[in-house]
């Protein structure tokens, strides 16, 4: 990606904006010119006016550009030489300081105006990518996070997003302000002596393959720095999630070694990064001066000839504006690095900006607006990766106000089944209808619309009971809340807290315990109301007392509702309407609990498994 692509890519909603800011850089840099010329006038001064230099020469006589810049020279010379005559040279060099200050000043307002119109450019830029990447992210599908490591995910939202302003954003101003000024100036370099400047333009690309050569290692060594925070924000995550295991099996020391590698070789990665990057300073610094004394030659060479087409004034002229070129062609040069290296991380960024989903919506989707009589699942067949099957030719009708259980053995694919429905996944084989509307025919935020879920592990958000509880529930009010959190057996423990309703429960409801979380999310999907219920272990990791109240909870909230149970626990699915047994990703036994505890054959066995482990 070029530095034009960038700029084609974020800054078009902000062109009035860059317009302003391009128009006062280029008056800035006019003024600059004007303010720098008062050093010819006074020089002359101190250093005498000639006759031949003061002639007052009529501009109707001029027929080419050169004569009219000499003539107007001549001009100046005379009415400065007609005030010296009268007022005396030390009136006339304080006039000139007079137009040195204003013209200093009108140019650093300008270049002042010329920033403030290029602020909410650089953090409407980084807003606007913020909010891309955060609406790309909860858009792409779950199964985009199975191939995805967290950390990696959260780096590239954090330190590459950090990068790209740090690197990117913060030159944008140099890419509208220096190249104007290094135009503006070589133009002006030309017109004063075109042998000189053409003299620097044979040097200057010496120096940018120099400057080039380091700036390329750079965008090389950003990436590998940037996978490597991907890492560390990786352990660290898994290191506070798993914290309770790591003190158990005594791994603090094991996991501090293996922290401390990773950050030693994070270390050693930006130590290049950094070195290569301070490296653009000095180099370019260097650079000039060499430059600027070989034109110091050069221009003497030129002034001491017989036939010289400037003189030692207009020489310093010359170097003054070739020396202010070398700030903006270095700061240009660090913008060139910075961007090196945040292309590095808006590469990575854009990995995840044109991921593709693979839960395609469709251009006209058919309405559902509520489920009226049956799911089927028809030839169904789901894997993940290509040769390894996961589910197999499952055919099922799940009939309204029906509770469907599936059973059976970790890994038999009770879990992808149920994620099937919301489209969380898509079939890889067969299809899945409602009303005989295959759902890939639906808005999946329609779909989504008649289905609520209650999951083995709670998830809930850093926030209040009230809010948790209307999690995607618009406008609810709160004896709506309340009584949703009642039928939840959820409304006691929450009015016994301090701010009840208003309480913070904590990061995923750390302050609660595994029982009141799990109410919490029943009473989300009770105000949720939804006409589809799927429970995935929804009891599975309670303690027998929890365990009795979230059951009441679900079987309140069951009522009259279409109910799909993933159970782990087989004692709590007895009253269903039919129990699917699966094995190795097949439907091989299904029936009530009475008729398949009488074929004696998968279902008995897992019962019985169960009943000899308690």
């Amino acid at each position: 990606m070029t530095v034009i692509a960038v700029l084609r890519r974020f800054v078009p909603p902000y062109k009035w904006q860059v317009a302003l800011n391009l128009f006062f850089n280029v008056l800035s840099t006019i003024l600059s010119l004007f303010s720098f010329a008062t050093i010819i006038p006074v020089l002359q001064i101190l250093f005498g006016l000639s006759d031949a230099d003061a002639i007052h020469t009529p501009l109707s006589q001029a027929t080419t550009l050169q004569e009219t810049i000499t003539y107007l020279k001549a001009n100046l010379y005379y009415f400065l030489q007609t005030q010296i005559d009268v007022q005396g040279a030390h009136v006339v060099l304080l006039s000139l300081g007079g137009v040195l200050v204003i013209l200093t000043g009108l140019k650093c307002l300008t270049a002042w105006l010329a920033n403030y119109f290029m602020v909410p450019i650089r953090t409407g830029v980084l807003r606007d990518l913020r909010a891309s990447l955060y609406k790309k992210v909860v858009s792409l599908p779950i199964g985009f996070f199975t191939e995805e490591r967290k950390g990696d995910v959260m780096s590239r939202m954090t330190n590459d997003v950090n990068e790209v302003e740090a690197s990117i954003m913060s030159t944008l101003d140099m890419l509208f302000k220096d190249p104007i000024m290094i135009l503006v100036y070589l133009v002006t370099l030309f017109t004063i002596s075109w042998q000189l400047t053409l003299f620097v333009l044979i040097l200057l690309p010496i120096a940018g393959l120099l400057i080039g050569r380091i700036g390329r290692s750079l965008k090389r060594a950003s990436t590998t720095g940037q996978e490597q925070n991907a890492e560390i924000l990786t352990q660290i995550d898994e290191t506070l999630g798993g914290l309770r295991v790591v003190k158990a099996f005594n791994a603090e020391q094991k996991l501090t070694t293996r922290f401390l590698n990773l950050i030693n070789a994070t270390r050693a990665t930006f130590n290049r990064i950094n070195r290569r990057y301070y490296l653009a300073h000095p180099v370019s610094e260097f650079l000039g001066t060499a430059l600027i004394a070989l034109l110091l030659w050069f221009g003497g060479m030129l002034i001491l000839g017989e036939q010289s087409s400037i003189d030692a004034a207009t020489f310093i002229y010359y170097l003054v504006i070739f020396y202010s070129i070398i700030a903006p062609a270095k700061d240009l040069s660090k913008a060139t690095y910075g961007i090196r290296r945040g292309m590095a991380s808006l590469e990575r960024i854009d990995r995840i900006l044109h991921s593709e989903s693979n839960i395609r919506e469709v251009k006209n989707p058919k309405q559902v607006v509520d489920f009226q009589s049956v799911i089927r699942y028809e030839n169904v067949s789901f894997a993940y990766q290509a040769d390894r099957p996961v589910l197999k030719q499952i055919n099922l009708d799940i009939r309204k106000g029906q509770t469907i259980a599936l059973v059976g053995q970790s890994g038999s694919g009770k879990t992808t089944m149920a994620d099937l429905l919301p489209r969380f996944y898509d079939p890889t084989a067969g299809r899945i209808t409602i009303d005989g509307i295959d759902i890939r025919e639906v808005k999946t935020f329609d779909l989504r619309s008649l289905m609520g879920n209650v999951n083995q592990e709670a998830i809930l958000f850093n926030d209040t009971f009230y809010n948790n509880i209307t999690f995607g529930v618009e406008s609810a009010t709160m004896e709506q809340v309340r009584q949703a959190a009642r039928i939840a057996n959820a409304d006691d423990f929450i009015m016994a807290t301090p701010d009840q309703y208003q309480t913070m429960i904590g990061d995923r409801g750390s302050r609660l315990s595994g029982g009141q979380r799990q109410r919490i999310s029943i009473a989300r999907a009770i105000l949720k109301n939804p006409p589809i219920l799927i429970l995935d272990e929804a009891t599975s990791a309670l303690d027998t007392e929890s365990e009795k109240l979230v059951q009441e909870a679900l079987e309140n909230l069951m009522k009259d509702r279409t109910t799909l149970v993933v159970a782990h626990r087989l004692s709590t699915i007895r009253n269903a309407d039919l129990i699917c047994v699966l094995h190795e990703g097949q439907i091989v036994e299904q029936g009530t609990h009475t008729e398949l505890l009488a074929k004696n054959g998968y279902y008995r066995r897992l019962i019985e498994m169960q009943q000899a482990n308690t």
